[in-house]
């Protein structure tokens, strides 16, 4: 039967994911405060909580405690309703972590992979996922959804991995129908950059901000672009591919599919910024740890940072010229080695060398921000998707 618009049946659906989404992002709350916040009555409040306690969404919590008066029932998402997996894949490991509908992680597993073949990916794939919900005591069955974050972008028209040579195994013309059936549960894969910037989106510092940009800076430069609160992702999936920019400092790369080498990238890449530190007698095996050798040491360090500062400056000048975000977060191990000192150097620098004048944070997701963003994406389509049909019939 199709709803229209202003029966009873429609309004009490609103009211429930109201209240749903309140409980997701406020945690338990009682029948009094959900009323407050929705502005329904306590008898509709009671009514609302029973329905969706029936339908197995929310559950009974404890008690309030502290106030004057009885303690009042607090109430919960049942975060046994629903499981997702997120994976963040790089050529060296796979990390995946399994977790409950409210976002709790239940279960994680890394799995090294260094020097693998382009063989055995759905293998590594099934067993990353197997290890993080084994850990959670679920077995596969049990998830609603999985989210997988990679380097490069597969591309929409193709189903094929581009932008990321480096990521052997993943290139197989048939590798994402593969993995749907052997995972055998609805299945996302996206950059893992964009990842990243989902994860800033629902919980770090861009969960205001509809129009950002998310530079990401380890062995390689990347980027995400989001537009009126939507991630932009091109038509091949490369947007935000900013490797390849042609910048001022370095040569022109030709063939950079071949070379997969650019212009920012070779200004601001894991290896030209542990190159700049040597050239400056700073001693360390990987760029994250040049940038933090950097803060501790006067004179040579102080030309590491200027240097790094001005040539993720540039890069930005060029992106900001475009899109003009009101937003850019900083992320990436190397750039946030830097900390609020780097931060400051770029802000700097970019209000000389670009006409608008975007903010300027750090990431808020610390720990993994990948995974963080792939668990994020996937909780959003299950809630979606459990809190809307989930529930019985409402009479």
């Amino acid at each position: 039967m199709v709803t229209t618009p202003g029966t009873p049946r429609l309004l009490r659906a609103m009211n429930d994911r109201a209240a749903l989404d309140l409980l997701v992002a406020q945690g338990p709350l009682s029948r009094t405060t959900l009323g407050n916040l929705t502005g329904l009555s306590k008898p509709t409040a009671s009514q609302l909580l029973a329905r969706l306690e029936a339908a197995g969404l929310v559950r009974a919590s404890g008690t309030s405690a502290g106030r004057p008066g009885p303690n009042a029932q607090l109430y919960e998402i049942n975060g046994d309703t629903a499981y997702v997996a997120g994976l963040d894949v790089t050529p060296a490991r796979i990390r995946s972590a399994v977790a409950d509908l409210t976002g709790k992680v239940v279960g994680s597993y890394e799995l090294p992979t260094p020097g693998r073949s382009a063989k055995g990916t759905v293998e590594r794939v099934i067993k990353a996922i197997d290890g993080a919900a084994g850990e959670a005591g679920l077995n596969r069955g049990r998830l609603h959804r999985v989210s997988i974050g990679t380097p490069g972008g597969f591309d929409p028209t193709t189903g094929r991995l581009r932008y990321a040579t480096h990521l052997p195994g993943w290139h197989a013309p048939h590798l994402l129908d593969e993995l749907a059936a052997a995972i055998a549960v609805p299945l996302e894969v996206d950059n893992d950059v964009n990842f990243a910037a989902i994860a800033e989106q629902r919980v770090g510092h861009a969960k205001d901000s509809d129009n950002f940009v998310l530079l990401w800076g380890e062995e390689g430069i990347g980027a995400a672009i989001v537009i009126n609160g939507q991630l932009h992702r091109g038509a091949t999936g490369g947007a935000g591919e900013v490797a390849f920019l042609p910048l001022p400092g370095t040569p022109l790369v030709r063939n950079v599919s071949r070379n997969n080498a650019g212009g920012f990238q070779e200004l601001a890449g894991g290896e030209p910024v542990l190159r700049l530190a040597r050239e400056h007698g700073l001693k360390a095996r990987t760029a994250q740890a040049a940038i933090a050798a950097a803060l501790q040491a006067e004179g040579a360090g102080d030309a590491v940072l200027n240097e790094f500062a001005h040539r993720l400056a540039v890069g930005l000048a060029a992106i900001v010229a475009v899109v003009d975000p009101e937003l850019i977060v900083l992320a990436g191990g190397v750039i946030t080695a830097g900390g609020e000192r780097l931060r400051g150097l770029v802000q700097d620098e970019l209000a000389e060398l670009a006409v608008p004048r975007p903010r300027l944070l750090m990431t808020a997701i610390h720990e993994d921000p990948v995974l963080a963003g792939a668990l994020q994406s996937a909780l959003t389509t299950t809630r979606d998707e459990v809190f809307d049909t989930a529930g019985p019939p409402i009479p």
